[in-house]
């Protein structure tokens, strides 16, 4: 019996000392962690060289207790690119969320932050790219238009609303597209240094099936807007 109630004891003592021997950071506080994600935004038909950016809504991000190797928390940002973890206990912690690089690569962007006892802690806003090209320079060009109707021709002129296509030399798939804006002109900005190739749709006159012309031009310095050597000559049916 005696040694039955000195177990029951010991026991008892061990369930006190253990939340008090767990005070390292992690959930069972009364601290907030709270910040926004931004989205650095590849704008359409857009000829400012300046980095747009956006809310990143719906975007996971990531809270790292301490010196973890792993994350103990994750949550979904709102709207407005707003994020918000509760009931921490006081400590160190780091914020991450997933950028794209224009390879396909993710990599985190992660920001550190120390919360006091019972306090709300901001942390620096989390910018991050969803894949597309994010360099400084400009790839210029314009598109004509000869429009036919059931192989009859009806005019031409610089296109208006025609979407062009961009991917890195080597690649298969596009990484950007806009449309041609006023006077047949279209631009794709933020590109990195390197060989691109720039393509739009154009279709059979007579057929009017779909074909592509493709143009090849080099990005060789940061900061420079890229004429295209020659416009694009596309037929459109109407």
């Amino acid at each position: 019996m005696k040694k039955t109630i000195k177990l029951l004891l010991f026991l008892v003592a061990m369930a006190l000392l253990l939340p008090a021997c767990n005070k390292g950071e992690g959930k069972g506080g009364t601290g907030t962690i709270q910040g926004y994600v931004k989205l650095v935004h590849h704008p359409d038909d857009d000829f400012e060289l300046n980095a747009d950016t956006m809310a990143a809504a719906k975007t996971d991000v990531f809270l790292v207790y301490g010196d973890e190797p792993f994350y103990g928390d994750d949550i979904e940002t709102a709207a407005d690119g707003m994020y918000q973890f509760e009931y921490l206990r006081p400590g160190n912690y780091t914020v991450f969320a997933y950028s794209t690089l224009p390879s396909g690569e993710k990599i985190a962007v992660s920001q550190s932050v120390e919360l006091p006892r019972g306090a709300v802690a901001t942390v620096p806003t989390i910018y991050i790219h969803d894949g597309k090209a994010y360099g400084t320079s400009v790839v210029k060009g314009r598109v004509h238009a000869s429009y036919w109707h059931n192989g009859t021709y009806q005019g031409e002129g610089w296109a208006y609303e025609h979407r062009v296509y961009i991917r890195r030399a080597g690649e298969e798939m596009h990484f950007d597209d806009v449309r041609v804006g006023v006077n047949g002109y279209f631009a794709f900005q933020k590109l990195q240094p390197g060989e691109y190739e720039v393509f739009t749709v154009t279709e059979d006159v007579n057929t009017e099936m779909p074909e592509l012309l493709f143009q090849t031009i080099k990005v060789d310095v940061a900061g420079q807007v890229f004429e295209m050597e020659e416009p694009f000559e596309v037929v459109v049916n109407v």
